[in-house]
């Protein structure tokens, strides 16, 4: 099977060959928006994020393998452009708070086989929306995007020491709430050197 980079750089000569990395990523990336703004102005995000990621693709650093951390990245400053959404989103979560107890049973436990992170985060969404935002996107693309550090500094365009600096900030303004979980398909490397610990998961 072709990584996305090779498709990405067959797709230089080729543009048709892109569609198979919509086919591949398009689902993880509507499953990150919509729970940050909603499922229906999610489907926006995703056809702005492919747009974009289709025109900048002779830009793609064909050195990584997976093109989800970009995308994701892309999907995040689309985000930026639906803010009144995401803050009906956040004040959504906070409003389910009241009306659940605290264990959501919903297909996006089912469809991606995660611990379910919204159900936590509904209850930080008055903390987490008070971050600043690029707090609140490394976050949240460390819970929903199941990135590693490198790969969220590649998303953000930033390097993997200030994305630890950004988690090691935010377990210190969540501090002494419950952990955000990641995907159960969370990296085995991080996993083995001990990397999810504290509120958020974060590495000291």
């Amino acid at each position: 099977m072709s990584t996305d980079s090779e498709i990405i750089r067959r797709s230089i000569g080729e543009p048709r060959a892109f569609a198979e990395i919509f086919e591949r990523h398009a689902t993880a990336v509507g499953r990150f928006a919509a729970r940050r703004i909603g499922p229906h102005p999610a489907e926006d995000v995703v056809s702005e994020t492919f747009l974009v990621a289709f025109r900048r693709r002779a830009d793609f650093d064909v050195s990584w393998e997976s093109a989800r951390p970009w995308l994701l990245g892309i999907a995040s400053r689309t985000v930026k452009h639906h803010r009144a959404k995401e803050a009906a989103q956040w004040r959504a979560y906070a409003a389910a708070v009241g009306r659940t107890d605290g264990v959501a049973h919903d297909d996006v436990e089912a469809a991606d086989d995660r611990a379910d992170a919204a159900s936590l985060l509904s209850a930080l969404s008055a903390r987490i929306a008070a971050l600043p935002r690029r707090d609140r996107d490394t976050l949240l693309l460390y819970a929903w995007g199941d990135l590693t550090y490198e790969e969220i500094g590649r998303a953000l365009g930033v390097p993997t020491g200030t994305v630890r600096s950004r988690l090691n900030r935010v377990r210190r303004v969540l501090g002494g709430l419950p952990p955000v979980p990641r995907a159960s398909g969370v990296r085995r490397q991080e996993r083995e050197e001990g990397e999810v610990d504290g509120p958020v998961g974060s590495r000291a």
